[in-house]
């Protein structure tokens, strides 16, 4: 995708974080930025002394109106979206057994639908134009099921498939997907970001309650870097073969390999029985 000399860069979830990170560095770079969150005073600072470039706006992306507003506000202060960047989103961890039905729907309604609804009010115009990247913040959890993530790590899953489809959908009109998926990082995310509800069974003692606590205690501690992750993100965004999958951090990349590792090798064990699910050769 060949971009114009400063992209305009639309960013949800700026606040805190990946968000606030990367619209700095969009920032920094003199590019333009629309940078939201759902009070616009939290992001106000962002763009103070950078008017000519940035605005920051109110979204709150289960509210439909709010997001056709803000994209609309977009093309008509800078003339196009270039880059879509979804990283609105929050953690709701609890037992698979014990998740309360009203905050799991919450959940989807953020982390998935919430990110397909900018998806679709964004896409028209960078398909008119035959340009754009579409940058869908998931995790290591849309890899991988951890204990107490297991609501968490569906939303992640759920944006893993639909960015897998989207990719196959919009490249030939020069659109690009990535999925950005970060390891443990030293955001909010087990702050403000984050619902934990320790399992009341003592069953799950040794598996969701055990992370949770172990969460809590690294909060703050994590070895990932979210100004280092920003600008991992814009360098691929700016290459001209840019990843589907970028996992971000050591501890993230290790476990995601291994996953995948161990998937291949489980299959391949199963194979003989996999084939004999056809029909039979005539």
């Amino acid at each position: 995708m060949t971009q114009t000399a400063a992209p305009v860069w639309f960013v949800t979830g700026c606040s805190t974080g990946f968000g606030h990170a990367l619209a700095q560095a969009v920032l920094a770079r003199g590019w333009c930025a629309v940078v939201t969150a759902r009070n616009a005073g939290a992001v106000a600072d962002l763009v103070a002394s950078r008017n000519d470039q940035g605005m920051a706006l109110a979204l709150d992306v289960t509210k439909p109106a709010q997001i056709k507003a803000a994209v609309e506000a977009a093309i008509g202060r800078f003339g196009a979206i270039d880059v879509l960047v979804n990283n609105a989103g929050y953690g709701y961890m609890t037992s698979v057994e014990e998740g309360e039905d009203a905050s799991i729907r919450a959940l989807f309604d953020v982390n998935v639908f919430g990110l397909a609804a900018m998806i679709r009010a964004v896409l028209p115009a960078m398909r008119a134009r035959r340009m754009g990247t579409i940058v869908n913040i998931s995790s290591v959890g849309g890899f991988i099921g951890f204990p107490a993530s297991g609501y968490y790590g569906a939303t992640k899953h759920a944006v893993e498939g639909l960015s897998d489809a989207l990719g196959r959908e919009v490249r030939s009109f020069g659109v690009r997907v990535l999925c950005v998926e970060p390891g443990p990082f030293r955001t909010d995310f087990a702050g403000r970001s984050l619902k934990p509800n320790e399992s009341r069974l003592p069953e799950y003692e040794e598996t969701v309650n055990v992370r949770l606590r172990n969460m809590a205690k690294s909060s703050g501690t994590q070895p990932g870097d979210p100004v280092r992750a920003a600008e991992a993100i814009i360098a691929a965004v700016q290459s001209p073969n840019p990843p589907r999958h970028l996992v971000l951090g050591a501890s993230g990349f290790d476990l995601v390999r291994k996953k995948l590792t161990e998937t291949l090798q489980e299959i391949e064990a199963w194979k003989e029985t996999a084939l004999k699910a056809d029909y039979p050769n005539p």
